[in-house]
């Protein structure tokens, strides 16, 4: 039983240090980091002007009473934490939009690059077009310099 439990030891220790599994985990915890200074930028920068612009109102405060639970706590609805969810939100897919963007353009150019390459020369002896690299014609034999 030890033996099948090294076995799925090292089959997982092989799968969790493949490249795109090591990748992956970075992407999740630097995005997890970026979601944080979004939630920041949204409920610390960007709603106490939008809120003292329409009257003062603190949206992370804004709810709708529905009745007293046990105790006197108030069950609340709040839709205004709710707003600055959707704002965050919107606000971190507008940034993976960009980056998402950004590097579609970039493999853009890259494969524009690989296809303007040249990947044959013509022959200086019989004109006929030949491998980029050859050093040798194919057809009439002769040798090719550069």
């Amino acid at each position: 039983m030890c033996k099948c439990f090294k076995k799925w030891g090292d089959e997982f220790k092989a799968f969790a240090m493949r490249g795109n599994v090591i990748d992956m985990a970075v992407g999740i915890i630097i995005g997890a980091a970026f979601g944080n200074i979004v939630n920041s930028l949204v409920n610390d920068v960007i709603m106490p002007p939008l809120g003292w612009l329409m009257g003062k109102v603190d949206f992370a405060k804004l709810a709708w009473s529905i009745s007293t639970g046990k105790g006197n706590d108030p069950v609340t609805i709040n839709y205004g934490a709710f707003i600055n969810t959707i704002i965050s939100f919107v606000l971190v897919a507008f940034a993976v939009f960009l980056l998402i963007k950004g590097l579609n353009k970039i493999q853009a150019q890259k494969k524009e690059e690989e296809a303007a390459a040249p990947t044959t020369k013509e022959c200086p002896h019989c004109f006929s077009q030949i491998d980029i690299r050859a050093t040798k014609c194919p057809n009439c034999t002769a040798d090719i310099n550069g």
